[in-house]
């Protein structure tokens, strides 16, 4: 070769050289330009900053079979595939990692990948593959961003606590992928295996449950109406235990009102701001109902376990102040603080299809916030749960004591058994079965919780005309006793 061909060959390296510098740096800069977008909050369409990175990746020339650029929250990855291409495998452990992103995961994709558009086109594939680790690019959600066949996995929403909200996403431009044999598979692990989390619900369940959901919470809805319209006419007979009562079969009305109304406006068509308003409705309903519960458990104590007569002023009213007006606290200062915790809430769904595992989705308007919903929802009602069991087995104690003293014959047994049922009820033990949605307690937990509770209303209902009964015959037997006395004298 003359000197004149290694001249021309220098230029052209020089020249190759300077156009993969030159794609580089201009990607780099797009990604940069992107995490300025998150942190200034600017009005730019994070969808359009995507797709434009997508197109910049795809159309970039570099020497080599790949490509690597990374900044704080982005890394991306092209590739060059040609129709001899036998597979490919990525994973965190073997690629430098974003560094705010700790979760491991990993992407491989089959031989296959480009068997398609090899039989159309023998030309040069490129695949590339996104990384961020952050979900401020998806604030419109994953689905309405970007173009093409692009194969994105995202936990927004759904245990972001364990995944770290890390987005993987990957694209094969000029060529369309279906009907594989072999499927592209993206993996997580768990950073905190200690970690409890939801497990998804099988599918095939959603529509028993549904069902007996709409009954009992329609049952308990009529029941609980009832009951307050019978306080209503019978108010001269009314003390403070009954309008404590009624109390909590008024917050359970309203808890199975929001509840059902919960589906219905988490549906597309229906305004974002309806959905949050009832979300913050439905969780004060349950803030209320698991309140009312806790009073229950306070007032029994102090029938049995009180030794003088103590007298509190205004005892109901203030009983109401707590029952009612702690949880509007709570809720409106959640919404003061931070509108966005309640909204429409994702359910995951399994959906078992041989030998294979996927997930549909299920919205509700619901707390969205994972911190907010451990401590306001799962550790209010554990902490209610808790006291109520202490105070259940401290009044069943106490009526054993009470029995054996009278040495009651055993006809009795049977309203004792009624009377065990009757406060397991009031005090609402059952709701503690949402601590066993784990393991092979899934299923049983599933469906027991779903019956108890949908009918929570309807159980407090006949607790509520046994009550009235029981009392009504207690009168009868006095004013027998007293006619009886009377004619004697």
């Amino acid at each position: 070769m003359d000197h004149h061909g290694v001249l021309f060959l220098c230029l052209c390296l020089v020249t190759s050289q300077s156009r993969t510098v030159e794609a580089s740096e201009e990607t780099l800069l797009w990604m940069k330009r992107m995490e300025t977008a998150t942190r200034s909050r600017s009005l730019t369409s994070f969808a359009e900053l995507i797709h434009g990175l997508e197109c910049r990746l795809l159309n970039a020339s570099f020497g080599g079979h790949n490509l690597t650029l990374q900044t704080n929250t982005i890394q991306t990855l092209a590739f060059k595939l040609g129709c001899d291409f036998t597979g490919l495998s990525l994973s965190s452990a073997a690629l430098g990692r974003v560094p705010q992103a700790p979760a491991q995961h990993a992407m491989q994709f089959p031989a296959e990948l480009t068997r398609d558009a090899c039989r159309t086109h023998q030309r040069e594939l490129r695949l590339i593959c996104i990384y961020f680790s952050t979900t401020h690019f998806f604030q419109d959600g994953p689905s309405r961003v970007g173009a093409g066949p692009f194969l994105r996995a995202s936990q927004k929403d759904i245990n972001s606590s364990l995944l770290n909200n890390y987005v993987l996403g990957a694209q094969l431009g000029h060529g369309h992928v279906h009907n594989l044999s072999e499927p592209v598979n993206i993996s997580f692990w768990h950073n905190q295996s200690l970690q409890l989390s939801p497990a998804p619900v099988p599918a095939e369940l959603l529509a028993p449950l549904t069902y007996i959901s709409l009954v009992g919470c329609s049952i308990s809805i009529v029941a609980s109406l009832l009951t307050v319209l019978l306080h209503f006419y019978a108010r001269r007979q009314s003390d403070s235990i009954t309008r404590i009562h009624m109390n909590l079969h008024a917050s359970v009305l309203f808890l199975n009102v929001a509840f059902l109304l919960s589906p219905v406006l988490a549906m597309p068509p229906v305004p974002g701001s309806a959905c949050t308003a009832l979300a913050a409705i439905l969780h004060y309903s349950l803030l209320s109902c698991l309140t009312w519960m806790a009073i229950e458990g306070f007032n029994l104590y102090l029938l049995l376990g009180r030794v003088y007569n103590v007298y509190i002023r205004r005892y109901v009213l203030k009983l109401c102040a707590v029952g009612w007006g702690v949880p509007a606290s709570l809720v409106l200062l959640l919404v003061a603080v931070k509108s966005s915790v309640y909204g429409p809430y994702v359910i995951p769904l399994s959906n078992s299809q041989g030998n294979s595992t996927g997930f549909q989705n299920m919205s509700i308007c619901w707390v969205r916030n994972p911190g907010v919903h451990s401590v306001l929802v799962m550790g209010y009602g554990g902490l209610t749960s808790l006291f109520n069991l202490v105070v259940l087995a401290w009044a069943l104690r106490v009526l054993h004591k009470l029995r054996a003293k009278e040495k009651a014959p055993g006809p009795r047994a049977c309203r004792d058994t009624v009377t065990v049922l009757g406060l397991t009820v009031l005090l609402g033990t059952t709701w503690a079965l949402a601590f066993f949605s784990f393991g092979v307690f899934l299923l049983p937990q599933l469906f027991l919780f779903t019956i108890f509770n949908s009918l929570y209303g309807f159980f407090l209902f006949l607790w509520f005309c046994s009550q009235r009964c029981r009392s009504e015959a207690e009168a009868e037997a006095e004013m027998e006793a007293f006619s009886s006395s009377h004619t004697m004298q």
